[in-house]
């Protein structure tokens, strides 16, 4: 199997034993803390499944601006977007301290990891700045991730994290939240050597299918990996719920047996279109597999990015060497009416507009909402029949 990032093997950073785990959870209760961001705590969880090996905590501000801007941190890893723990206020937190961070998301504040602060450091604006424009290339407020990156404060607690739990992630979606620990062994038990991982923060309709298809037979994969982050989202996105029902009711009816695995990882979207789709490539690489999926706008939000600037940022940008796993780079896809399949539009130089079946994602919204599922060419329809409940739902 393809080897972690940075390291020989996965370095998890969840308390795995339990007798030391519920003990430092118990002294956890006398230790000075602090309600962190849901993005700091979407990185705790990351960090204590695995997905960022080989980290072993929050950045420091030299690294988290060598990251930003060089994509390497200070002492050589290559690593896309800074993993930080910005905070508003550090007044009761003191360098050389040990602190309880508690999870913003869960109810009553629960202590979701233990700190070792190695440094309280304050960033000036135009080092904020820096890291926003070089993260999500745009300085615009109205970008939700340049938004929910300006909320976090601008004081960064550094040092290694010990986590004790994953959030409401484990309790919200105990069928689908897999550590990057747990895909690996999923993938071993299945007994794939060549995995490809398809990264969706939506449900899957005719074209992500087909995508996901054609990509094991030119690649000659044993399976997929259906990744679906679990975590923040902006409004107007479906809920996780609803799509892991509508990907897993795809999965179970269009696919063999064990050719796809269904999960869920708990993090919250960056919408940073290039960036983020590097970091996919680096923590589906520390699940084990050997291929990512990028297509059309991976990762993007709005007009913010060109429609393929998330594939070429791994020529122009991320050393040869710099990663194990390769990127598979897909184009639109759209039912075509002349061959009657799906194709990639890159394929098809003899089509015109008319000869797809394209709809917007404002028109299928649109549809939904009034009951009336898509065209069989676009959705299947017992995945619009999933959607079309959940937004009348919301209408009622």
């Amino acid at each position: 199997m393809i080897k972690p990032h940075g390291a020989e093997s996965l370095l998890p950073l969840y308390v795995a034993d339990e007798a030391e785990r519920k003990a430092l959870a118990i002294s956890a209760e006398n230790l000075p803390s602090i309600i962190v961001s849901s993005a700091a705590a979407a990185n705790a969880v990351m960090l204590g499944g695995g997905y960022f090996t080989p980290l072993t905590g929050y950045m420091n501000l030299a690294d988290s601006l060598s990251v930003a801007e060089k994509l390497y941190t200070t002492d050589g890893l290559f690593w896309p977007v800074p993993v930080l723990n910005l905070v508003k206020d550090a007044a009761n937190v003191k360098a050389g301290s040990q602190i309880a961070l508690r999870d913003p998301n869960v109810k009553g504040n629960p202590v979701l990891a233990v700190m070792d602060v190695e440094n309280i450091e304050t960033a000036s604006a135009e080092q904020i700045d820096t890291m926003i424009q070089q993260i999500f290339g745009t300085m615009d407020g109205d970008h939700p991730g340049v938004a929910a990156f300006k909320a976090q404060g601008n004081t960064l607690l550094s040092g290694p994290i010990k986590v004790l739990n994953f959030s409401y992630f484990e309790t919200d979606f105990p069928d689908t939240f897999r550590t990057a620990v747990q895909i690996r062994e999923e993938i071993a038990n299945l007994g794939w050597n060549k995995a490809v991982a398809f990264q969706t923060r939506n449900p899957m309709h005719r074209a992500h299918e087909e995508l996901c298809r054609m990509a094991m037979e030119d690649l000659g994969a044993d399976g997929c990996l259906v990744h679906m982050l679990l975590g923040k989202l902006k409004p107007g996105d479906i809920p996780a719920d609803v799509r892991d029902a509508a990907i897993r009711k795809m999965v179970e009816v269009y696919f063999p047996p064990n050719s796809m695995l269904v999960t869920g990882y708990g993090f919250d979207m960056l919408y940073a279109g290039p960036r983020e789709a590097v970091l996919h490539a680096v923590f589906r690489q520390n699940c084990g597999c050997t291929h990512l999926i990028v297509g059309r706008d991976h990762a993007g939000v709005g007009d913010y990015y060109g429609a393929f600037d998330a594939q070429t940022i791994f020529d122009d940008k991320v050393p040869e060497g710099a990663l194990e796993i390769e990127i598979y780079n897909a184009d639109h896809t759209a039912y075509s009416k002349k061959l009657n399949k799906v194709i990639m539009m890159r394929d098809a130089p003899d089509h015109d507009k008319e000869d797809f079946v394209l709809l917007s994602g404002t028109k299928v919204r649109e549809m939904l909402g009034k009951g009336i599922a898509p065209p069989p060419e676009f959705s299947r329809p017992e995945v619009a029949q999933i959607l079309m409940d959940y937004y009348q739902s919301t209408q009622s």
